[in-house]
């Protein structure tokens, strides 16, 4: 699967989109992968103040409990609910229905800490 063209990554395999002075959070389809079948999301709580690089989120799989970092420092505006029922949506979805957040950014130059999406395949390529 590959990535929209308008995302930003991280070197821990989030990537985001931005849609003004939000970001929608999520991980990528290399990190769902390494993961294996997601059974569980621990979502942020909406309201919640976030620094970039803390954890946002937790996601659980059938081989191991994985963090989930914010890639930029915000408040956590929205919560993909949908994944507290259907949290394999990280699996087949991870760039649509399986979102994690949204944050409102407190600092939108930190998102020229992000890579672009040719930075980070070649990350993943190493």
């Amino acid at each position: 699967m590959s990535e929209p063209d308008n995302l930003l990554f991280t070197n821990d395999h989030e990537w985001v989109r931005v849609e003004g002075n939000t970001a929608v959070i999520g991980i990528t389809d290399y990190a769902q992968e390494a993961l294996g079948d997601v059974v569980f999301v621990q979502l942020p709580t909406p309201h919640d103040v976030v620094g970039a690089n803390s954890t946002l989120s937790e996601v659980e799989s059938t081989k191991s409990v994985s963090d989930i970092y914010a890639p930029v420092s915000g408040t956590v505006v929205k919560v993909n609910e949908i994944l507290s029922t259907n949290p394999e949506l990280i699996n087949t979805s991870p760039y649509g229905e399986g979102w994690i957040a949204v944050l409102e950014m407190s600092d939108p130059h930190e998102l020229e800490n992000l890579l672009s999406q040719e930075e980070y395949q070649r990350m993943i390529d190493k």
